[in-house]
C-alpha cells in the first residue's frame, strides 16, 4: 500500500499546480443556431451531443432557457451570447446585474456555463454608440459576476477579422488604424487582468473569389500546395490559411503588448451547399475543410509562430438552419434536424480519430454557389432564436464575407526552415446616448485583410508543464 503514496502525490501535484495538463484530448467546440423550424428539441440535442459526439463545449446565440435547462449536468461548457441591443443598457452596473440574475444564477453551476459573449462583431460596424459601450458593458458584466460569486466565468466579444488592417505576410500583423491603442488595447488588457480569452470569428471561405478558387482553394482546406508561402521576416513558411491567419492575428496583438492573451475562435466554418456560380461550396470541400479543420486543431501542432498549441475552436454550425436567408447560410450545418450527419468531420464517438484520408475531396472541386458570400443586411432574430451568422448586422453572428477579405495566394517560397506542418488531405438598434467616455473612433473602410484567426503562444505552459512531469517522476521514484 506504501507504494501507491508518490504516484497518489504525483497526480494530484500534477491535478493542482498543471491543471492544464488535464485538458481534454479535444478542443472542437460547436455553435448551435436556431434560426430554423425544424430542429429537434434542445433536451435532445443535449442528449445527442453528450452521448454521439466529442463535442465537450457548445456556444449558443442567446441566453434560452430551454437550452441551458437541457445541458445541467451533461458536463458541456456553454458559451451565452448577449445581443448587440443589448449592449447599452448593459454597459451600467444594475442592468448587468439584473441580467446575470436572470440569465445565468438560475442555471449555474448545475449548467457549466464558462463564458458569456458580449454582442457580435460589434467593432466591424460603423455604430458609434456600441463600439463606445462595448467594453464598459463588459466590465459591468464581470462585474456582476464576481458580485454574484461567479468567478469561473469569463466575459469577450467575438470578433471579425475586418478588424486587421494588415495580415500579410502574417508578421506584418496589425489592427486598424485608430482602434489598435485606443479599442483593441484596452479590451486586451481587460481580458489580461480577468484572465479572459479573446474572440474571433475567422472564415476562409470567405477568401475564395472566382478570380483566386484555383490558387487559394487547396490553401484554405488545409490540402498539400505546390508550394508554401514564406514569410521573410520570420523565416516561415506556410502551408494553409488558418495558420497564417492564426499568426497574422498574433502579429496584431503583439503590436499592441498583449500576446500573452488567450485566443478562442467563436465561429469558422464551410457551407455544403451554394447558389449557381458560388465558388468553392460543395459537399465534399465542407467535409475537407471541417474534418481537416478538427484534425489540425487536436494534433497539437499549433502554427510556426505558436507551435505546440491547441486552440478552442468552435465549428459553425451545428444544424443546417432553413430559415436563414441565403442557401449557403442555410448549408453551414454539420447535422440535419434529425441528428444524423450532413457529413462525417471525426467528431462522432465511432470516428473520433476523424475521417479516412481517403474521404478528402478531390482538390479542384468547386461546387455550385452563389458569387457572393452570406447577406450581409440579414435582419437579426427575435429574443427567442439564435441570430443568423450574417455578416455585419449588429446582432448576427456568423459568416462574415465583408469582414474576411481574400489574401494575397501563396507564393513560392524560397528555402527556410520548414512550416509547422498542416495535415495532409488525408478545416440593436441604435442606443441611446452613451455613458461618459471617450467616443470611439469611426471605422474605416474594410481592410484587405486575409488574417482568419486569432491564437496565442503558451511556451510558459510548455516550461511548466515540463517541471510539472519531471516533478511527478521524481515523486514517483
Amino acid at each position: 500500500m506504501a507504494s501507491l503514496f508518490p504516484l497518489t502525490a504525483a497526480v494530484f501535484f500534477l491535478s493542482v499546480a498543471c491543471p492544464h495538463l488535464s485538458r481534454a484530448a479535444y478542443t472542437i467546440g460547436i455553435n448551435y443556431g436556431t434560426i430554423a423550424d425544424n430542429l429537434p428539441p434542445p433536451s435532445k440535442v443535449a442528449t445527442f451531443l453528450k452521448t454521439k459526439t466529442t463535442i465537450d463545449r457548445v456556444k449558443i446565440f442567446h441566453a434560452s432557457p430551454d437550452i441551458l435547462r437541457a445541458f445541467a449536468g451533461t458536463g458541456i461548457a456553454v458559451t451565452v451570447s448577449v445581443g448587440n441591443e443589448d449592449i447599452v443598457s448593459l454597459s451600467k452596473l444594475p442592468a448587468a446585474k439584473s441580467w446575470v440574475s436572470a440569465n445565468i444564477l438560475p442555471f449555474y453551476p448545475k449548467t457549466l456555463i464558462n463564458r458569456i459573449a458580449m454582442g457580435n462583431e460589434i467593432l466591424a460596424t460603423s455604430d458609434k454608440t456600441l463600439i463606445a459601450n462595448l467594453l464598459p458593458a463588459m466590465k459591468a458584466l464581470h462585474s456582476a459576476l464576481q458580485l454574484a460569486n461567479v468567478t469561473d466565468v469569463q466575459v469577450t466579444t467575438p470578433n471579425s477579422l475586418g478588424i486587421l488592417a494588415s495580415s500579410y505576410p502574417p508578421s506584418d500583423g496589425s489592427f486598424r488604424s485608430g482602434f489598435d491603442r485606443t479599442i483593441f488595447a484596452p479590451i486586451l488588457k481587460f481580458h489580461r487582468q480577468t484572465n479572459s480569452s479573446f474572440m474571433v470569428n475567422p472564415y476562409p471561405f470567405f477568401a475564395i473569389t472566382p478570380e483566386n478558387v484555383n490558387s487559394l482553394l487547396n490553401y484554405s482546406l488545409f490540402k498539400p500546395i505546390p508550394s508554401s508561402t514564406f514569410d521573410a521576416a520570420t523565416g516561415k513558411n506556410y502551408t494553409n490559411m488558418f495558420d497564417a491567419q492564426m499568426d497574422a492575428v498574433y502579429s496584431a496583438m503583439k503590436k499592441v503588448g498583449y500576446e500573452d492573451v488567450e485566443i478562442v475562435v467563436g465561429e469558422t466554418g464551410w457551407p455544403s451547399v451554394g447558389d449557381p456560380n458560388q465558388p468553392g461550396v460543395s459537399m465534399a470541400n465542407a467535409e475537407s475543410y471541417n474534418s481537416n479543420l478538427v484534425r489540425h486543431v487536436n494534433s497539437g501542432e499549433g502554427t510556426p509562430l505558436m507551435p505546440n498549441r491547441k486552440f478552442e475552436t468552435y465549428i459553425f454550425a451545428l444544424f443546417n438552419e432553413n430559415k436563414k436567408p441565403s442557401t449557403s447560410e442555410r448549408n453551414y450545418g454539420l447535422f440535419k434536424p434529425d441528428l444524423t450527419p450532413v457529413y462525417d468531420v471525426g467528431i462522432l464517438r465511432n470516428s473520433a480519430e476523424g475521417p479516412s484520408p481517403t474521404t478528402a475531396p478531390s482538390p479542384s472541386a468547386p461546387g455550385p454557389s452563389p458569387t457572393t458570400a452570406p447577406s450581409p443586411s440579414a435582419p437579426g432574430p427575435s429574443p427567442t432564436s439564435a441570430p443568423s451568422p450574417s455578416p455585419s448586422g449588429p446582432s448576427a453572428p456568423g459568416p462574415s464575407p465583408t469582414s474576411a477579405p481574400s489574401p494575397s495566394p501563396p507564393s513560392p517560397s524560397p528555402p527556410g526552415p520548414s512550416p509547422t506542418s498542416a495535415p495532409s488531405a488525408s478545416p440593436p438598434s441604435p442606443s441611446p446616448s452613451s455613458p461618459s467616455i471617450p467616443s470611439a473612433p469611426s471605422p474605416p473602410a474594410p481592410s484587405t485583410s486575409s488574417v482568419k484567426k486569432w491564437c496565442v503562444p503558451r511556451s510558459k505552459e510548455l516550461i511548466l508543464g515540463g517541471s510539472c512531469f519531471l516533478f511527478a517522476y521524481f515523486l514517483l521514484i
